[in-house]
């Protein structure tokens, strides 16, 4: 299991927030059956475990969990 100082809720909402961030320039697309809206992402990350969610960030050796946390938190 992995260990990290963030919670499930922080996560999810720094996922969301990037997520939403993201959106701004690339609207959903109702045509598009990968395209999810902020609402449907947020189900879906709640459907995660605490270690895919850290996975979902994307963080690693040269962009880490604490920088992530800091610019979507």
């Amino acid at each position: 299991m992995t260990q990290t100082q963030y919670t499930r809720d922080q996560l999810i909402a720094a996922l969301q927030h990037e997520y939403d961030y993201l959106c701004h320039d690339d609207p959903y697309d109702p045509d598009d059956p990968y395209d999810m809206t902020v609402s449907e992402y947020v189900e879906y990350l709640h459907s995660l475990s605490l270690e895919q969610l850290i996975d979902e960030t994307s963080t690693g050796d040269g962009y880490t969990l604490d920088e992530y946390m800091f610019n979507h938190s």
